[in-house]
């Protein structure tokens, strides 16, 4: 294997000497571990002594997202992401990204592309993996040779990649924004759809293109060139109502069904209908560096205390079943993660998860769903919508009509579970001891109601009806106890249960 092709390491020498950089982690992916001390031995022939270069691998969440805490440990100054990336836009650190070079047979790409071209009339947008990226130039003119049309391909469309590197903006409570390909470029707003006087440019994945004013998304197909992966799901979902074929580079042929992922929308809608029966709520924390993570969970704290329900945040990692199993009192997890590790499978979770798209939709009144879809939580932090219920005057909102539960058959009331009197919000002193004395009058309820009717409003009415809380320093009577003398022997057979042997009657 060319290491210095693949790995592009005179890009990344160039880009570490012009910005002066002494400290760089080089973040590796685990299928290209096996290569991470080769080409940390060819960036210090080429930087020298006056650069100290780090490799990092295992990372705490996602290996497509830059790990920033990982590399803080040793006060990097710059992340070389390597491999499969989602491109979110990082908080504090700078990252310059290698996608790699897999393999693409133009010529047979080109023919198969052709091919679904000629039995459609709508133009065709080529989206691709970045991995592909290198290829797309030589396919653009191998299907022009191709095409027997006197416009020549003027029906298809490609997407551009949108940056090689990503600085972390200089005030995290601004826009987010990515740098372009040059150094003096000022960035694009990092939004899923902008709208211009003339355009409409879209952002996706890595990817950049733009399409008229007057024309929908709905008017293209789309021919996704890579794996079925993560980013192709992104892409589905996204953009469900379009006509979506993939290239399978690996085999060499085009792939028109696409049901398997299109399905996955009726199970996402079935989880937001079980959402919104839910009183106590958990925020799983998928990341710490994509910028805006913080934004969006204290959003999601305002939409589900609006809602009337209880949150609770958890940073753990990588989510498992078993890790969320710890947390049987949250009937409905929220995982706030990059766009293409948001959708995590919970069908063997005690709880569904949800992504902050779903939450929003679940959780806010009257809210329905018209068919879109999207993944990154980037778009979510600035939208207008209210997400919390307003308060008029003294006094809260009105109750307001009960709602038909799907899941349950019948209408159901969502009420508010920190509602002060006069209007007024406790401290979280006196709210504290509220609760607790609330919890302590649930022990004489049926418990049964309590744990697996979904009755509970908090974790501490959830625990105070389980018959085990854990070790409880009040007891009923103060007196100590007197000692007791266990039994002796051993498990097979105590000394009180050996059995004597019978005397014999003739003696």
């Amino acid at each position: 294997m060319d290491l210095e092709n693949s790995y592009e390491i005179s890009r990344t020498v160039d880009f570490i000497r012009t910005r002066n950089y002494t400290k760089v982690v080089l973040q590796f992916p685990d299928e290209l571990l096996k290569d991470s001390a080769s080409v940390c031995r060819a960036l210090r022939r080429e930087l020298g002594k006056s650069v100290r270069v780090y490799v990092m691998a295992d990372t705490a969440y996602n290996s497509c997202c830059v790990d920033e805490i990982g590399a803080s440990y040793v006060g990097a100054e710059c992340v070389v992401h390597y491999g499969h990336a989602c491109m979110s836009p990082t908080s504090n650190l700078p990252a310059l990204f290698v996608f790699g070079k897999a393999p693409l047979d133009i010529s047979a790409c080109a023919e198969r592309l052709h091919a679904f071209l000629s039995t459609t009339e709508k133009t065709t947008l080529v989206l691709y993996g970045l991995e592909y990226a290198h290829a797309i130039q030589d396919l653009q003119e191998a299907l022009t040779e191709v095409t027997v049309s006197p416009n020549g391909n003027s029906n298809v469309h490609y997407a551009e990649v949108a940056c090689l590197f990503i600085d972390p903006p200089e005030n995290n409570n601004s826009k987010y924004e990515i740098s372009d390909h040059g150094d003096d470029s000022k960035g694009l707003q990092y939004h899923f759809c902008k709208r211009e006087e003339f355009s409409c440019k879209y952002h996706l994945g890595g990817l950049n293109w733009s399409i008229p004013a007057d024309r929908k998304m709905e008017d293209y197909n789309i021919c996704w060139i890579g794996n079925d992966n993560s980013a192709f799901a992104n892409i589905v979902l996204t953009f469900n109502n379009c006509e979506i074929v993939r290239y399978n580079a690996d085999e060499n042929k085009m792939v028109k069904d696409v049901s398997h992922l299109k399905r996955i929308l009726k199970r996402r809608y079935f989880l937001v209908e079980k959402a919104k029966d839910a009183n106590i709520v958990g925020i799983l924390v998928g990341t710490l560096g994509v910028a805006g993570y913080l934004h969006i969970i204290q959003q999601l704290k305002e939409l589900i205390e609006g809602a009337g329900k209880k949150s609770y945040t958890l940073v753990m990692g990588r989510p498992g079943s078993h890790k969320l199993a710890n947390f049987p009192e949250c009937e409905v997890f929220v995982y706030v993660s990059c766009a293409q590790t948001a959708l995590l499978d919970s069908k063997d979770f005690l709880a569904p998860v949800i992504t902050p798209f779903e939450a929003m939709l679940a959780f806010t009144k009257g809210r329905q769903w018209t068919g879109e879809y999207l993944l990154d939580f980037q778009d979510l932090i600035s939208s207008t919508q209210p997400a919390v219920v307003t308060k008029q005057g003294n006094g809260l909102e009105e109750e307001e009509e009960a709602r038909f539960s799907f899941i349950k058959g019948g209408y159901v009331e969502d009420t508010a579970t920190s509602q002060a009197e006069n209007g007024e919000v406790d401290d979280s002193t006196l709210a504290l001891v509220k609760a607790m004395e609330k919890a302590m009058t649930l022990k004489n309820q049926d418990t049964d109601a309590v744990l697996y009717k979904g009755s509970a409003k908090s974790g501490s009415e959830y625990f105070s009806a389980r018959s085990y809380q854990g070790l409880n320093p009040d007891y009923e009577n103060p007196l100590p106890q007197s000692y007791v003398i266990g039994r002796k022997g051993r498990a097979s057979g105590y000394k009180d249960e050996i059995e004597k042997p019978e005397s014999d009657p003739a003696d």
